[in-house]
């Protein structure tokens, strides 16, 4: 795809690399290293690329640098005012370009859906994300949503970029919280069944893990009051949980009705899963279970043992002492020599590089854990693999509702199917309002994916590093920034194609040059910045950014169709100007997928 930045960092890098050679012969400048920015007043151009970074590699001033950078592109693209690419002048410590429109509408018109491909150094590298992370004893909720989107869109815009991409999900499958769901349906649940009570199969599960904690608060309330003790105390002693923890025991020692009750609930829970990945266009290549890997990582760490790389403490566990790396002292196996929740991820780190060998594993979790990643990743260095300097943790903030944060255990948790029913009842009430039901075909398929597109970019909207706040009704507001704008963006277009197919035929000839306002020069310049906002996205891991580029096409088109006439202007000016509508509509599809944003033709 024609990129116009990528181009001019090209020829950047190729003058600073020439001056180069009387300062440092043996370095090189990457084309990445150039940085691309828009001059804050058009009338100094259309790209402007600052040359501060390279002062101290060139031992001069800004300026200075920024002129000597024309007279090599002079020099090498013989003269600025014959060059196809754009006239480049050095205004202060910046090289400032404005580009040849001719030629640059021309290279965007002739550009098929094929052609927009996108360049990255991340081509031909193997990446491998895990997120999700769901547990067994709820249903997916509103957090879950931001985890998915973030790491399907992340592996969507990654593959777009020419990398080779495993999607992994580990299902947290055992622990004494699965058998609170457990419990709590074997004591009264009396054989019932998500198909006898009419509910999806995942949420049933997720009932009884509210029931047991009811209950729990309730055992555990009476004893304060009745035996003095303080909270943590009276729920350690509570008789249900000393039964959960009993029924944790008989599970993990192999007692067959507790193993049976464990997989059927668990099944109930992965099917109900399931069906919402389905529903929200996530998938993964290879799902891992914590019932299967919690025992992993344990002759690693006595390997580490005996290497010296870990130590025995008085009491007979085994640590990792990362003070010099201004982390704490951390244990790895208990005294009693079991496992913790740090050594199954170390164990699942290691046989995931054997399995599928990748050049970087994104962790895509919640930023409490980030303590957690950094113990993780740096014991793995200690242990050697050359491959944990390439681990990722992509940290994302919590999202809440207007309503305040959610708690899974007290029943107050936002889950995931409501959250999406409840958007589509409400994109499917405005199409009734606007009497749209015949136009729009299936008024229940479309509502479904307005929702899930205004759910999908208001989560990817915010950077992930940031907490956010939901709000469902602004989420589904047509104008603005929003998934919804983007939708009918695209619908308009599709429209105006229809139209004209339908009409008499646009018999002009598609001639670039006549894309002469300003309406259309920036449309121009937006679609030719899609594969530099597509690369950023991937290799800064972060997905907001391609929305922003999305918001940002959109409303360009807005003013272009507002200001310029398409199927009423002369022939060559219309046959040109649909030629742009096509441009436009194949990189706002292309990039509406990346951000797992369904386009509509229709609204």
């Amino acid at each position: 795809m024609y990129d116009c930045k990528e181009t001019w960092k090209m020829h950047i890098a190729g003058a600073l690399n020439a001056l180069m050679q009387e300062h440092k012969p043996e370095e090189t400048i990457d084309p990445s290293q150039v940085v691309a920015e828009i001059p804050p007043n058009p009338a100094l151009g259309d790209l402007g690329f600052p040359m501060f970074g390279f002062a101290k590699l060139l031992r001069k001033g800004p300026p200075r640098i920024a002129q000597l950078v024309c007279d090599q592109l002079s020099a090498a693209l013989g003269g600025s005012e014959n060059n196809p690419d754009g006239v480049f002048t050095a205004a202060g410590p910046y090289v400032n370009i404005r580009l040849n429109r001719r030629e640059t509408a021309a290279a965007v018109l002739g550009e098929g859906p094929g052609d927009r491909s996108v360049k990255s150094p991340l081509a031909g590298s193997r990446i491998m994300i895990e997120f999700s992370s769901p547990n067994t004893n709820k249903p997916l909720h509103l957090g879950h949503l931001r985890n998915d989107v973030l790491g399907e869109s992340l592996s969507r815009i990654l593959a777009a970029c020419g990398a080779e991409v495993r999607k992994v999900c580990i299902i947290n499958d055992r622990g004494i919280h699965i058998c609170k769901s457990m419990l709590a349906y074997k004591e009264y649940g009396q054989d019932r069944t998500p198909e006898s009570e009419g509910v999806k199969s995942d949420h049933f599960v997720g009932n009884w893990y509210v029931c047991f904690n009811k209950r729990l608060k309730e055992e555990t309330e009476g004893l304060m009051k009745t035996r003095g003790l303080k909270k943590e105390e009276a729920e350690a002693q509570a008789p249900l949980m000393l039964r959960a923890q009993e029924m944790l025991r008989n599970w993990e020692a192999g007692d067959g009705g507790t193993a049976a009750l464990w997989k059927k609930m668990n099944d109930w829970t992965i099917k109900g899963m399931k069906e919402t990945y389905e529903r929200t266009g996530v998938s993964f290549d290879q799902y891992y279970f914590e019932s299967q890997t919690y025992l992993l990582g344990k002759d690693e760490i006595l390997k580490g043992l005996e290497k010296g790389v870990f130590y025995r403490e008085e009491d007979g566990s085994v640590q990792a002492d990362l003070t010099a790396e201004n982390l704490d002292k951390k244990v790895l196996l208990r005294r009693d020599g079991t496992s913790i929740y740090i050594t199954q991820d170390i164990g699942l780190a290691i046989s995931r590089s054997r399995d599928w060998p990748f050049d970087r594993l994104v962790y895509v979790v919640g930023s409490e854990q980030q303590y957690h990643f950094k113990v993780l990743f740096s014991i793995l260095k200690k242990l050697g693999f050359e491959w944990a300097q390439n681990l990722y943790h992509l940290s994302y903030g919590m999202v809440n509702l207007p309503e305040g944060r959610m708690k899974s255990r007290e029943g107050t948790v936002v889950d995931a199917d409501d959250l999406i029913d409840s958007l589509r009842d409400m994109a499917l009430k405005e199409i009734q309002d606007k009497d749209r039901e015949a136009a729009v075909g299936d008024p229940g398929v479309t509502a479904e994916k307005i929702a899930l597109g205004a759910l999908h970019y208001y989560l990817l909207s915010v950077s992930p590093s940031k907490d956010m706040l939901f709000n469902p009704r602004e989420s589904l507001a047509f104008n603005g920034n929003t998934g919804p704008y983007l939708q009918y963006t695209g619908a308009r277009i599709s429209s105006i194609l229809r139209e004209a197919a339908a009409g008499p035929a646009v018999r002009g000839t598609v001639k670039p040059e006549l894309l002469s306002s300003d309406a259309e020069w920036e449309l121009i310049k937006t679609i030719s910045a899609y594969g530099a906002a597509a690369a950023d996205a991937a290799e800064r891991m972060d997905p907001s950014l391609l929305a922003a580029y999305l918001y940002e096409l959109s409303k360009a088109f807005s003013r272009f169709y507002h200001d310029c006439p398409i199927l009423k202007a002369g022939p060559d000016l219309a046959a040109t100007r649909l030629a742009l509508c096509r441009s436009a509509l194949d990189v706002l599809r292309k990039a509406m997928e990346l951000i797992c944003v369904p386009f509509l033709e229709v609204m």
